[in-house]
């Protein structure tokens, strides 16, 4: 143990120690220069890539983007199903049939025409054709069922709707 304690307090050891020491400096300078020449490319690479910008702002701004085209999704996926739901109670099937009314009248002018829409309800308006006048008679209509009498012309242009096809859409 004494003789560690005497090499530690030698010239020698008070020299090894200073060599070790110089050369750990310079690798340390060395690392330093390493370090900083790396970071110089890194940001003249990212600046690059990012065309002259800070390629960390364009990935913030792109993530905004996306955020704000997802929220826009949403509110038009939203309008849609209102206007699906609006679109089931618009005009969807018409059905119309044409026929003399009169006998004495010389062509098919007095008409049966049924507008309903997807659930069939509506109505069903039937034009008479005299030569003295016309007139139109209106009967509402649900599920493809008037609670009012109706004529064969009326019946057959109610059924030709409800057979008629739909809008189709996406869901």
């Amino acid at each position: 143990m004494e003789s560690l304690i005497e090499f530690l307090r030698s010239d020698t050891f008070l020299i090894l120690s200073m060599i070790l020491m110089i050369i750990l400096f310079v690798g340390l300078f060395i690392m330093i220069v390493k370090f900083s020449t790396l970071n110089k490319r890194y940001k003249n690479f990212m600046k690059k890539l990012g065309e002259g910008k800070n390629i960390e702002e364009d990935l913030e701004t792109y993530i905004y983007r996306v955020d704000k085209v997802e929220k826009q999704n949403l509110e038009i996926s939203n309008y849609i199903k209102n206007l699906d739901k609006d679109l089931t109670r618009c005009i969807q099937k018409v059905g119309i049939v044409r026929y003399n009314a009169f006998k004495d009248t010389g062509s098919d002018l007095s008409f049966a025409l049924a507008l309903l829409d997807e659930n069939n309800n509506g109505v069903v308006l039937n034009g008479i054709y005299s030569r003295e006048m016309s007139n139109i008679y209106a009967k509402p209509v649900e599920n493809g069922k008037s609670k009012y009498t109706v004529s064969q012309e009326e019946e057959q242009a109610i059924q030709k709707a409800v057979d008629s096809i739909s809008s189709i859409r996406v869901k």
